[in-house]
């Protein structure tokens, strides 16, 4: 359920201006927006100079339209730049942070090779992981060289004793290697 039925939405600006909202219409594919799938398209526009960011989204209409976006590389015909724009998160109401839109930054990967890719696997992982911070839980971080527990409590408090049977139920072990 990674695709969309829903109609998408592109705004692409540069340093000599923006195209304003385009919808994505035509793809070479004959079905667009299908999880897994490259979809390309044409989009007429003056020539915008160096592109700096993008905004993509969808109107939420249809069945499933719910859609994770990993990328989008617009190639400069003028220049035969291509210009990469990460994103690999939802465009969503019901998943991630709900938004349907999402303002994109152009990736340099001569100044940041790697470093937009490892932001987004942190936030992705964060995403995954953050439940375990939710009210009531209890952390319990074990400590191989001293034996020992530290429990961090749903009220802020720690106890350095770290005692395996608590009071508030749940308690999940991370296990540190240095």
């Amino acid at each position: 359920n990674a695709g969309t039925e829903a109609d998408v939405y592109i705004s692409v600006y540069g340093e000599r201006g923006d195209t304003g909202s385009r919808q994505l219409l035509r793809s070479q594919k004959p079905k667009k927006f299908l999880k897994g799938q490259t979809d390309i398209f044409a989009v007429e526009a003056v020539h915008l100079g160096h592109l700096y960011k993008i905004v993509i989204g969808h109107n939420g209409l249809g069945s499933g339209n719910g859609w994770f976006l990993d990328k989008v590389v617009i190639k400069d015909p003028v220049t035969d730049l291509d210009y990469t724009f990460l994103c690999h998160r939802w465009l969503d109401q019901g998943q991630d942070d709900g938004n349907i839109a999402r303002e994109l930054i152009m990736t340099d990967a001569s100044t940041f090779p790697g470093r937009q890719e490892l932001e987004l696997k942190r936030e992705e992982t964060w995403a995954a992981e953050k439940w375990k911070f939710q009210e009531g839980n209890t952390l319990q971080f074990y400590n191989k060289l001293t034996r020992g527990f530290i429990c961090l409590s749903p009220d802020s408090s720690v106890d350095a004793l770290g005692d395996k049977k608590n009071k508030y139920g749940k308690v999940f072990f991370v296990w540190m290697y240095a």
